[in-house]
């Protein structure tokens, strides 16, 4: 194959292949926790459900992910994309005065990095504090503050995830879609979001988050996953009707509906609830102005 051609291309043509970047602030996450449903007795919960349902009912509201799943959803700010690497081997002995690296395995980052505006209720730190703290066996919390308290880490089975999601999204998703009935939309893999999934992930760290007498802030909590391997998807536009959804992709439709009730609860009666909404209006969640809420409030 040859090199590319040198020749004059029109501005029009030039506009229509270079003005349609992606944007950064067009995305949503999930982050479904390990199974709820013990598989040893299909009638109990999990470990981790009853785990989670017991924090609850000792004043961490947040620990409970089905009671918050919009909050936490709505309120990562940012993330980032996963990438990964190759791993060669060089070989310098096939040929004189050349070096050539073969791959031989495929290398993830090991961890990925989401934010989150945190909640006045404090959701938000309950859930991946309660997390991190099943994952670690700390199930007494009468002793907890001993100087003998001792744990014993859970199996992997009991708190990895295979339900991690990012999906990467624009403005107009639905922009060839709009007229076509729900349950007809194109379900053919090349609609225009992209879905990365992670496997075997769960929480690694939850980032420091310091608090100060001067201005005030918005309080922000960072959560590092680790995981395994993650793969990507070209999913559709929308879902048919009647299907349940496996990724937060389906979910796009009807974000600007779920936001506005959202800040409608949360911040707009809140003295940060402006703040709060400069930073929020450029998502794809955001698309209405600030008064829109108020009105409705």
């Amino acid at each position: 194959m040859e090199g590319p051609t040198v020749k004059p291309y029109r501005m029009t043509y030039i506009k229509s292949k270079l003005l349609q970047p992606a944007l950064t602030s067009h995305f949503i996450c999930g982050f479904t926790p390990p199974s709820s449903v013990n598989k040893e007795n299909p009638k109990k919960p999990s470990a981790f459900a009853d785990f989670m349902k017991k924090r609850s009912g000792v004043g961490f509201g947040g620990a409970v992910y089905t009671d918050n799943q919009e909050l936490i959803e709505l309120s990562c700010s940012e993330a980032s994309l996963p990438g990964s690497s190759l791993a060669t081997n060089e070989i310098n002995n096939d040929y004189t005065g050349v070096t050539e690296r073969h791959a031989y395995r495929r290398l993830y980052d090991d961890r990925s990095d989401f934010t989150f505006y945190v909640d006045s209720n404090y959701y938000i730190i309950d859930y991946f504090e309660n997390w991190i703290a099943f994952i670690s066996g700390e199930d007494d919390l009468k002793t907890q503050g001993g100087r003998t308290f001792n744990h014993r880490v859970k199996f992997p089975n009991d708190y990895k995830t295979d339900s991690l999601y990012i999906t990467k999204f624009e403005r107009d998703h639905d922009r060839e879609d709009r007229k076509i009935p729900l349950n007809r939309r194109r379900r053919d893999g090349k609609g225009r979001a992209l879905t990365y999934k992670f496997i075997n992930a769960y929480p690694i760290s939850i980032t420091s988050m310091p608090v100060s007498y001067d201005s005030s802030q918005l309080l922000k909590c960072t959560v590092s996953f680790t995981y395994s391997r993650y793969v990507i998807s070209r999913t559709g536009n929308f879902v048919s009707q009647n299907e349940e959804p496996s990724s937060p992709t389906s979910r796009i439709i009807n974000q600007s509906s779920v936001t506005q009730d959202y800040l409608n609860r949360e911040f707009v009666s809140s003295p940060e609830g402006d703040r709060f909404f400069e930073s929020f209006r450029n998502t794809g969640a955001g698309r209405v102005r600030l008064n829109d809420f108020q009105s409705q409030a």
